[in-house]
């Protein structure tokens, strides 16, 4: 299942679209294999004592069980998107009840990812996001070949970047003096600028 086109904006196209690396469901189906070898070993041992009725019954409530663990895993993996846009990265998860982070590609300040040996094999990792946003810092987890995924992050932030040169160039003022000083803001909010220089800065652009 692919991103709904119907959550972008105007003029804004997806440049990946990423469910969770397949490593997400093996918590899951080792579950279910290890209910299915107990299942099949009490449904050939001696099933008349006590302890094999019982240890039958919870190696099938066991299979049961993790079964639907493995068919709620998959819907889960099924509704979970990690995007990048044209503008912005977008994160949505939920069957019933969805929850997702979006941040825009201005905000973005460092993409870091991390992978373990056995990860790196498997081509797995987590990603690290800091932005300028409340939040401040995002992981996500089971990120398909993420330094790939870190460098089409960064692409995607420079194409970004090109355009709002582009429209400043070509007579997008208010547009680009109400960037400029969302920048500033964000700037003095993380220290980078003092007081009075965010306010020189400030009339600056003001004219």
């Amino acid at each position: 299942m692919t991103f709904s086109q119907k959550n972008l904006n105007a003029n804004e196209t997806i440049a990946l679209d990423l469910h969770p690396h397949w490593w997400y469901f093996s918590s899951p189906v080792f579950a279910l294999v290890v209910s299915i070898i107990g299942s099949i070993w009490a449904l050939t041992t001696d099933g008349d004592s006590n302890l094999g009725k019982v240890m039958r019954v919870v190696f099938i409530a066991a299979l049961v069980v993790s079964a639907l663990w493995v068919v709620a895993r998959y819907l889960k993996w099924m509704t979970t998107h990690f995007v990048i846009t044209s503008h912005r990265l977008i994160f949505r998860t939920g069957v019933i009840a969805k929850s997702g982070i979006e941040i825009p590609l201005e905000r973005v300040n460092n993409v870091n990812f991390n992978q373990s040996i056995f990860e790196r094999m498997l081509g797995a990792g987590d990603l690290l996001i800091e932005s300028g946003g409340e939040d401040g810092q995002s992981r996500f987890s089971d990120i398909k070949r993420p330094d790939e995924v870190q460098r089409m992050i960064h692409s995607q932030m420079e194409l970004a970047a090109e355009r709002r040169g582009s429209y400043a160039r070509g007579g997008g003022g208010v547009a680009s003096v109400a960037e400029e000083l969302e920048r500033l803001e964000g700037m003095l909010q993380r220290g980078t600028l003092s007081p009075e220089e965010f306010e020189a800065q400030k009339r600056r652009l003001l004219g």
